[in-house]
């Protein structure tokens, strides 16, 4: 089982892994040609109804990670019939909430001329956010079947064929906005790939589960339970869209949308970035969830502090890599008038920081189903983000608003979710987490230190002299934290784990 678990996960990762690799590549190539063609208006308005969507995403209440949760067990038994019968409930809920987000985002559309703030209007622009509403209602259709396959910790699947579509979508965007320098054209490809992906994703679960396809009822009581569960999980999810989604629409509203634009060009980058690292840690967690149910905390413990120091090496690497070749980066691609301030890029960072140093603490989260003991918690910190987020817009503009996110998780979840994580499944005191974290945070500032007083003073001029420099870069911090790392429990648990696999 353990074997079956780790080469699950394995799979999981390198499909996954891959997928993001060719989207970040595509992404590139897409948002070059887009600047150059629509401008950085229209990357603005791209980012505030992104926002905005991600707010109406709220209607599903969290459903799909309940869903998903409760699938984790009757996996682990062979219940065909209990699957077939969450599967059956799952489509009911998600036409309920497809309709749901069709109507709310309708009676949206007399709003948006307070939350788009341009010198110059775009024409168009209320179609061009229907177009945006029509992809966010494709997602809630035919979906619902491919929640198995990631409780079934078969991810990788659902990976393989996405990353064939984000090909062909990025690619005939990108096509047709060059040829026809129509927005709309742009937004109607979109929507056409998403709907194809969603129905052809959702026919290879119904083929590989066919049992899913039975019309099952869920007995009342169960599903009065799942529900009882949802409250929580909707908790985190309203609390993660106040947290993640609205800093580009306090950004369009208090300094201007032509602003959001700048500021998505450095987040595309973390957003990849983290992105790659999460597919690393989410992979895992249906091989957690089903570990959760099997193993004695003792177990989960070391399998979390692997988790743990693989998000250190991780976290030290990258925001010490972004520190320095962030804006070099920028300032080749696009050109020194979209460079950021240092400030700027020193709130985004932070702020990817803690997303990733944490990643080990919410993957657990997410398999275990910790959401009952700190839903409250993380109301508290979208509370404090929205507050601090408008007072600081006006004190200090957009380096405050980036800057009230990661205060806002530093003096809530940051400390409280690992404390009860340690106490409820690993039976250790958190200090030991704590104190991990410190040392992180100190070899951080540190190895950063050294390297803007070094290398950090050589500004390339050209692409070849930035590739040297990020292989500098990139090669001398990854050796320094490793060195750091050597002697660490967790260190010892990886290489052992790699021998054992190899062999």
């Amino acid at each position: 089982m353990e074997r079956s678990r780790t080469a699950n996960s394995i799979r999981n990762i390198l499909f996954s892994f891959s997928y993001q690799i060719i989207t970040i590549l595509l992404s590139f190539i897409n948002r070059s040609i887009f600047i150059f063609i629509l401008g950085i208006n229209y990357l603005g308005i791209s980012g505030l109804f992104n926002d905005i969507l991600m707010m109406l995403s709220l209607a599903d209440l969290g459903f799909g990670v309940a869903l998903t949760y409760s699938m984790y067990k009757p996996l682990a038994d062979h219940d065909y019939n209990r699957l077939a019968a969450l599967t059956n409930l799952y489509r009911k809920v998600y036409r309920i909430i497809a309709l749901a987000v069709t109507v709310i985002g309708l009676l949206l559309v007399p709003f948006l001329k307070y939350l788009i703030n341009l010198k110059h209007p775009i024409p168009h622009i209320t179609l061009y956010y229907l177009m945006y509403l029509a992809n966010t209602v494709a997602s809630y259709l035919v979906i619902y079947k491919t929640s198995i396959l990631t409780a079934d910790q078969k991810d990788y699947i659902l990976n393989k064929y996405r990353s064939y579509f984000s090909i062909l979508q990025t690619l005939f965007m990108t096509l047709f906005l060059w040829i026809t320098h129509n927005y709309f054209v742009y937004l109607l490809v979109q929507v056409i790939f998403t709907y194809i992906q969603n129905f052809y994703c959702s026919y290879i679960a119904g083929k590989m589960y066919p049992f899913i396809n039975q019309k099952v009822e869920m007995p009342i009581k169960d599903v009065k339970e799942i529900f009882k569960n949802l409250y929580s999980v909707f908790l985190y999810k309203i609390s993660g869209v106040l947290l993640n989604a609205t800093d580009n629409t306090i950004i369009s509203v208090m300094i201007g949308t032509g602003m959001v634009g700048y500021y998505s060009n450095y987040s595309m980058i973390t957003v990849r970035l983290s992105g790659l690292i999460n597919t690393i840690f989410y992979s895992l967690t249906a091989s957690l969830g089903n570990l959760v149910v099997k193993e004695m905390p003792e177990k989960r413990y070391r399998v979390f502090l692997v988790m743990q120091s693989i998000s250190s090496i991780f976290s030290t690497t990258c925001v010490i890599c972004l520190m320095l070749l962030t804006q070099d980066f920028i300032g080749l691609w696009l050109g020194k008038s979209y460079v950021l301030s240092s400030y700027t890029l020193c709130a985004i960072l932070l702020n990817f920081y803690l997303g990733i140093i944490l990643l080990p603490i919410w993957v657990y989260r997410e398999a275990t189903g910790l959401y009952q003991q700190t839903k409250y918690v993380m109301v508290i910190t979208a509370i404090i983000n929205v507050v601090l987020s408008i007072y600081l817009a006006k004190k200090m503009g957009i380096t405050g608003v980036l800057l009230a996110s990661a205060i806002s998780r530093l003096v809530t979840y940051f400390w409280y979710e690992p404390v009860l994580l340690f106490k409820k499944y690993f039976s250790e005191s958190s200090w030991v987490y704590f104190r991990h974290i410190i040392i992180n945070m100190l070899i951080t500032i540190i190895i950063s230190g050294l390297e803007i007083l070094t290398i950090g003073k050589f500004i390339p001029d050209n692409w070849g002299m930035l590739l040297i420099k990020a292989l500098i870069v990139g090669a001398t911090s990854l050796s320094l934290v490793i060195l750091f790392y050597s002697r660490s429990g967790g260190f010892s648990l990886i290489l052992k784990r790699i021998r054992s696999f190899t062999k």
